[in-house]
């Protein structure tokens, strides 16, 4: 019988990629570690406004460049691995903001692998969720770079991963410059970061 509800999974149960395709319902989910998490109701506005500036900014600086960027929803399944195809993912997030520069990870249904940058716009409610569950997973699968975005504080913490385990490399919470570390010669502006929030 084909899940075309949320209420039809059964939340104590482990599930993978392969189930995941075969949903059939509206509501946005990410798969941790095959554990369904139901995604946070529509971001708040300060959120929206983050992503959009974020993205603005990102965009100008892959223009003409092979890495590409992703905002959400996109799924981004975190495997080292892919010998039994689908059924053996059991991780698909759907960060806000990635940028991916191995076009060998791009496939029609997202990115296959840990992107090389990934940014988490906290929202009230997923504190927990992106500052240590996501977190680990982003450490553990390679994400070389992560950023944590808190509008309400406006503040960004950033994290790169040096052998193996994330260094923190700074918090920024006033007007200045934020480089990238994984992109050599990009920098962002905080005060574009955060422009209207």
């Amino acid at each position: 019988m084909p899940i075309t509800q949320f209420s039809q999974l059964d939340l104590s149960k482990t599930y993978s990629y392969a189930d995941y395709l075969t949903w059939q319902f509206d509501e946005f989910v990410e798969l941790i570690r095959g554990r369904v998490r139901r995604m946070s109701p529509a971001p708040r506005r300060q959120h929206q406004t983050v992503s959009f500036n974020l993205s603005a900014a990102i965009k100008q600086f892959l223009r003409g460049k092979s890495c590409q960027g992703f905002a959400a929803p996109f799924d981004v399944r975190l495997t080292r691995s892919t010998a039994n195809g689908d059924a053996s993912i059991e991780t698909v997030v759907q960060p806000d903001l990635c940028v991916i520069c191995d076009p060998q990870k791009l496939d029609d249904r997202g990115c296959l692998g840990a992107p090389d940058w990934v940014i988490e716009i906290v929202s009230p409610g997923n504190f927990a969720r992106d500052t240590k569950e996501k977190y680990d997973l982003y450490e553990e699968a390679g994400v070389r770079e992560y950023w944590l975005v808190l509008p309400g504080e406006k503040s960004v913490a950033v994290y790169v991963l040096e052998e193996g385990r994330y260094q923190p490399k700074g918090e920024y919470y006033t007007p200045g410059p934020i480089p990238v570390h994984t992109l050599p010669g990009v920098v962002l502006e905080w005060a574009e970061v955060f422009e209207g929030v």
